[in-house]
């Protein structure tokens, strides 16, 4: 069983959601890198997305694009991020990493180098958002026989016949975009999300995880009570842009620590109703 499908198996044995937060590797500082994904753990984060910063994002709003404009000030690369992977797990080697990205700098890399390097970094997944299921089948079998999880996104527009391309090919958990637009966007439709969630469990036994919109407590508990993770990523990183150096730490483990308090209360409501 890999590290994502055992940290999803051990929480719904608790009755609790997964929280993953996402974050550009690289921001503010690539100093700050491995010790903010610590802190993220310190803030209750089940399992890591970490952004390999890209410098043409398409589906990523602002405060995503202004982080991997920093990064990449600091010359941050896909080489970089899977060394700050491989730095984590000197200290954790519990908390599943899911590297996050777009397909030019694998491609670039080469994606047998790539899966060899990821694997060699103990990463537990990949998450490439310019790779739809119809080209994606050799990157799933390098990272399948390296034990790594392919991850896939889900939107609100995809067809039944692309649910059963990425049921076959997903691994670990499937990432449901929850919204039409970018991430960031402050308009979740958690009773749409409600109807879509109860749709795709017909495809799938996978979890499936929300984002793209989720911005406060209350909408992580609402989002945390239908789905089987909640992904943050904007509101996140934008704490990291809006904190001093020496408070980002702090700030953004506090800030996750509510998300986290707010999913479990979810959990709570479940159990009185």
């Amino acid at each position: 069983m890999s590290r994502i499908a055992a940290t999803f198996d051990a929480l719904k044995k608790q009755g609790r959601k997964a929280l993953i937060p996402f974050m550009t590797a690289g921001d503010p500082e690539p100093g700050l890198a491995v010790p903010l994904m610590h802190a993220l753990v310190e803030g209750g984060a089940d399992v890591i997305e970490l952004g390999v910063p890209f410098s043409d994002p398409m589906a990523d709003g602002p405060v995503i694009q202004r982080s991997s404009e920093r990064a990449l000030k600091h010359g941050v690369s896909l080489k970089d991020v899977l060394g700050y992977v491989a730095e984590f797990r000197r200290t954790n080697r519990a908390t599943p990493v899911v590297v996050f990205g777009y397909a030019n700098p694998m491609e670039a890399m080469g994606r047998e180098r790539f899966a060899d390097a990821a694997r060699a970094a103990d990463a537990d997944g990949v998450l490439v958002v310019d790779y739809p299921p119809e080209e994606a089948q050799r990157l799933v079998e390098l990272l399948d026989a390296r034990g790594l999880d392919t991850i896939f996104l889900l939107s609100p527009t995809t067809t039944d016949a692309r649910l059963r391309q990425v049921a076959k090919l997903g691994r670990g958990y499937l990432y449901y975009v929850s919204l039409r637009g970018v991430t960031g966007a402050a308009h979740l439709d958690v009773a749409d999300v409600t109807a879509r969630m109860k749709h795709l469990r017909e495809f799938t036994r996978l979890p499936v995880g929300v984002g793209f919109g989720i911005r406060d407590a209350a909408t992580a508990q609402t989002v945390a009570s239908v789905a089987d993770a909640v992904v943050i990523g904007s509101r996140l990183v934008q704490e990291i842009e809006t904190s001093g150096r020496e408070q980002v730490l702090a700030n953004v483990k506090g800030f996750l620590a509510g998300i986290r308090r707010a999913m479990d209360g979810a959990k709570k409501k479940e159990v009185a109703a």
